[in-house]
């Protein structure tokens, strides 16, 4: 099977992407806060809506829209090489001139993130809020927290208190004349490698 994502089409995309095995690299704060500010800058960079997110401690959802600049391919490409690289580099410790590991755990394994992801086009305003009420919960249905508000690492406490978070979404971000108007470029992108077959309902 070929893994299809379809841009140009004015669509909210619904994100899925996990780390290596499902294996739990975000357990630690320090691991999650990274993430979040690569995230912001991403963002940044290439010009797009974030919605919504949460970072789980085995795998991550985004909510975003097509980015004013390049693809969402794109924009999960460098978030995945930045998070990963940054993650993975090589650091000294300041008490000795031994070039160590930044995070030692992390070099078992080949990579840091399973290939690929999972990419939902999210076309109405229900399913806008589907997709955002299942990344604020996903920290409760696990067990991690009683009350939403409470996991850190989700867009929740912007929409609900208004709190600061590390990466605040934008909602009234505005889309370039080209990414607005569904019909300048619709585009089907496809890819030689097999699809995911992980349900985009699994936490």
């Amino acid at each position: 099977n070929r893994l299809e994502r379809r841009y140009g089409w004015g669509h909210l995309h619904f994100i899925t992407c996990s780390c290596y095995r499902r294996l739990p690299f975000f357990a630690s704060e320090r691991r999650r806060d990274i993430f979040l500010r690569i995230l912001r800058d991403v963002r940044d960079r290439y010009d797009f809506a974030l919605l919504g997110y949460v970072v789980m401690p085995e795998h991550i959802h985004l909510l975003l829209s097509e980015p004013n600049l390049r693809t969402p391919s794109t924009v999960m490409q460098v978030l995945k090489q930045r998070v990963s690289r940054l993650l993975r580099q090589r650091k000294k410790r300041p008490s000795s001139q031994m070039r160590l590991w930044h995070d030692e755990s992390l070099l078992r394994y080949p990579r840091f993130w399973q290939r690929r992801f999972y990419d939902f086009n999210v076309w109405s305003f229900r399913k806008k809020n589907e997709k955002l009420n299942y990344m604020h919960f996903n920290p409760v249905r696990r067990g991690l927290v009683q009350h939403p508000k409470e996991w850190l690492w989700s867009s929740y406490r912007f929409y609900s208190v208004g709190g600061p978070v590390l990466c605040p979404p934008n909602p009234e971000w505005k889309p370039s004349r080209a990414t607005r108007n569904p019909t300048t470029n619709p585009h089907v992108y496809t890819s030689k490698r097999a699809a995911p077959t992980r349900s985009v309902h699994e936490s």
